[in-house]
């Protein structure tokens, strides 16, 4: 390298490639565009910064730079990074980051740049930046996560005295309160939020000092280099730790379930804001019109959210095929991994704060919902009724079966049976029988943990609110 930073023999001052040394001639044009990755590695360029300060200090407690040589390399660090700030990378001729950041590098301090790869590999070095991004980009997904929790949390808190239809296999199966069907949502998202936690904790392992793939030749303290960088463990193995892309995996698979969470909760915000349904109404700003059909409102939020599951289930797909055949060791096509993990920390960032912003200016509905439920609801209280009478369950489901059986041929409710036809039904039914068709007497009959009364849905609300302040929510 010249005195300039251009690499030597390079006089045209274009990038020269790391390893070009000791190839003969050009990289052949069809070939330079599939080398390329710094389109996609462009945004680590603080990541590798923050990394090579680091490895400066660890070469200069190893004896490999002097301090002056250190501190030469760290203000040329903190020049490239106000370089970067000011004017970008776009023109940037080199392959990647790591290129581009050690031509800059050599321009600010000199030849002592030179000194800098020293022991390190852009194998260790791609890495660690890529984990140091990771780390923090969980963080935020984390905090998205239970932004859109505390918003469902309040829209429970809304519902706690609504009575609503729950519903399997999309048909009306038992009344619940409108607070338990938002809670169901917000405890998957909690399990996300520990998902998350978990791939964070997977990506903070020091792979720096790994080397190529064999360690590294030079006394550095990768203790010191795991806590001046924030990484919770060292890597054990240096083989492993520059093909490691478990991590990634997590963290693609924490996303793809968030995709599958806000794919459902999706779905019920576009059933239930439906004309033929009603129960919800999102608010104006995150539903859109029709250019034609001057009375629609579309739940486009939703429709979007649910959209976009499919890139982060595709995302986690993409990973584990790339991974499932690679050999021993670093190969190329790991370069492959960041565009899958940009891609689901970017699909998050956009979608979890639209999604949590419409669940927290949403209104329930009560009175459509009152109107939507039918009395079949409440079959099962009947069958619950004479078990309480001491008729075996399977004896009474009979019973409410042919029951609601014979309200259907009569185009009645079951609720509109006289009292003589529950009598011919089974013995076991009193006169009290239609004081059975009420609503908040049902729900309240599930007060098992978990359950839908009034006691065990305000437990939950107090179990989702206790989540959220151990998680640090605001």
């Amino acid at each position: 390298m010249t005195s300039d930073g251009t690499p030597a023999g390079d006089e045209s001052g274009a990038a020269k490639a790391l390893w070009g040394a000791r190839f003969q001639g050009g990289m052949a044009p069809e070939m330079v565009p599939l080398n390329l990755s710094l389109g996609v590695d462009a945004r680590l360029w603080r990541e590798d910064l923050r990394g090579s300060a680091a490895w400066a200090k660890a070469l200069a407690g190893a004896g490999v730079l002097s301090t002056d040589e250190r501190d030469a390399i760290l203000a040329g660090l903190e020049a490239v990074a106000d370089r970067i700030e000011r004017e970008g990378l776009s023109g940037a001729p080199e392959e990647d980051i790591h290129s581009v950041v050690e031509r800059m590098l050599g321009e600010a301090a000199g030849p002592v740049a030179g000194k800098l790869h020293t022991g390190r590999s852009r194998n260790d070095q791609s890495a660690t930046g890529v984990r140091l991004y990771g780390m923090a980009s969980a963080g935020r997904v984390r905090t998205d996560l239970m932004a859109l929790t505390q918003a469902l949390h309040g829209l429970a808190s809304r519902g706690v005295d609504v009575i609503m239809p729950g519903y399997t296999h999309l048909q009306q199966a038992q009344p619940i309160r409108a607070a338990h069907w938002a809670l169901a949502h917000a405890f998957a998202f909690l399990r996300d939020v520990e998902r998350v936690e978990r791939a964070a904790s997977a990506a903070s392992v020091l792979p720096l000092g790994s080397g190529a793939i064999a360690g590294c030749p030079f006394p550095v303290d990768r203790e010191a280099l795991r806590q001046e960088l924030g990484f919770e463990r060292v890597s054990e193995n240096s083989i492993d730790a520059v093909s490691d892309r478990d991590w990634i995996c997590d963290l693609t698979y924490a996303g793809a379930m968030i995709g599958v969470h806000l794919s459902r909760l999706a779905e019920d915000l576009i059933l239930f804001s439906s004309l033929e349904f009603g129960f919800v109404r999102l608010s104006d700003g995150y539903s859109t019109g029709s250019s034609l059909m001057p009375q629609k409102r579309n739940p486009d939020v939703a429709e979007l959210a649910r959209g976009k599951s499919g890139r982060l289930v595709a995302n986690l797909t993409r990973m584990l095929t790339l991974l499932k055949s690679l050999p021993t060791g670093y190969n190329r096509d790991l370069q492959e991994d960041k565009e899958a993990l940009f891609d689901t920390v970017d699909t998050l960032a956009l979608t979890l704060p639209a999604v949590a912003g419409a669940v927290d200016t949403a209104e329930l509905v009560p009175e459509r919902m009152g109107d939507a439920m039918a009395a079949e609801l409440l079959a099962t209280d009947l069958a619950d009724y004479l078990v309480r009478r001491g008729v075996p369950f399977r004896t009474s489901h009979e019973v409410i079966g042919r029951l609601v059986r014979l309200a259907e041929e009569r185009s009645v409710s079951l609720s509109g049976l006289r009292i003589a036809d529950f009598h011919e039904a089974h013995e076991a039914f009193d006169d009290d029988v239609h004081q059975l068709f009420d609503w908040r007497a049902s729900v309240d009959s599930r007060d098992s943990d978990g359950g839908t009364s009034l006691r065990s849905v305000r437990k939950q609300l107090g179990q989702v609110a206790e989540r959220l302040s151990e998680l640090g929510a605001g």
